[in-house]
């Protein structure tokens, strides 16, 4: 019987569950329930889609809900793009974000999913959840692979302006990540700057790196735009504001070339596959440093880059990515 009552706790215990904000993005709700729709019969998981009810059924009338686990929570409000971040929070207690912030705390959702404002998703993330032990920043952080492998590339957006000790800790989370979840023993940090030399750089990047230095990481020191492609680093860190820059460029170029193909392929455009995939990189960018899994995708997300951010939270939980970080 004992044995029996272990089993029974332990499936309790991997029961996976995401909230998706499906007020979140440009194109919500119609792509983030049709994104979480396919998600849904994909993997082993329940869906909590976080908004208004009565408009998120209108979307689910058009898709074969048969066999998946599905379920809508109700949140009355949006944060919008323009709402000053920390005030809409406080303001806006019923949006779909600050109630799917809640569900995580709360334990009711292993995982949380949004399109919405960077701002606001880190705001609330940090409100809610709570900051990691000793980790003063968090950091959104986003996979990709170069010609060498699996880089981890920090902050893209969580933290516009950082000081030096930031860069540091970016440097410590993404040590352990890549430890953990890549069993890189060593992952070499390097501090994205416009030069290898140590002096090279912008404040900031100078700044951070006799600090680096100092760690007892694997710090290679600077680390250049082809580098950076190339893979030459394992951990690529930087400021959120220069990392944010740096992914929409790429992304960018992936969607100017696909539109280049498309032209000349007698019509038959290519567009949608070569999105984003200068750096051949999952859509969903991971928020480390915070007590909670979150994963923020693209406000321009279609329904591909949902289904694909659902699964980026499903493998967050499953590699115990939050257990890893900050401890």
């Amino acid at each position: 019987m004992r044995k029996k009552g272990k089993e029974k706790a332990k499936q309790i215990e991997t029961v996976i569950r995401i909230a998706v904000d499906a007020m979140g993005g440009d194109w919500a709700p119609r792509e983030v329930v049709k994104g979480a729709v396919e998600a849904a019969h994909e993997i082993n998981a329940e869906i909590v889609l976080v908004g208004q009810q009565e408009i998120i059924e209108k979307e689910l009338i058009h898709y074969n809900l048969d066999g998946i686990k599905l379920t809508i929570h109700q949140a009355e409000d949006t944060i919008n793009m323009d709402d000053d971040p920390v005030r809409a929070i406080r303001r806006k207690p019923d949006s779909s974000i600050v109630v799917g912030m809640n569900l995580v705390k709360s334990g009711a959702a292993t995982a949380f999913v949004s399109g919405g404002s960077t701002g606001a998703v880190t705001a609330a993330a940090l409100l809610i959840l709570g900051r990691k032990k000793h980790i003063e920043r968090p950091a959104l952080a986003i996979t990709f692979e170069s010609t060498n492998g699996p880089v981890l590339f920090l902050d893209v957006g969580a933290n516009a302006d950082c000081k030096p000790e930031h860069l540091v800790q970016f440097a410590q989370m993404g040590n352990v990540y890549m430890q953990k979840i890549f069993n890189i023993a060593e992952p070499r940090i390097g501090l994205l700057s416009n030069g290898e030399e140590a002096k090279k750089g912008h404040k900031l990047a100078r700044s951070a790196y006799p600090l680096l230095e100092k760690t007892g990481l694997n710090f290679i020191g600077n680390i250049e735009g082809h580098g950076f492609l190339k893979g030459s680093a394992d951990v690529v860190v930087t400021d959120g504001f220069t990392g944010n820059v740096v992914i929409k460029l790429c992304e960018g170029f992936g969607e100017v070339f696909a539109d280049i193909i498309g032209q000349s392929s007698n019509g038959n455009t290519i567009r949608t596959k070569a999105k984003g995939r200068v750096l051949n990189h999952t859509p969903g960018a991971l928020l480390l440093g915070v007590n909670g899994n979150v994963v923020k995708t693209h406000g321009s997300s279609d329904s591909t880059a949902i289904n694909q951010t659902i699964h980026v939270a499903e493998r967050m939980i499953k590699q115990k990515v939050l257990e890893t970080i900050g401890t």
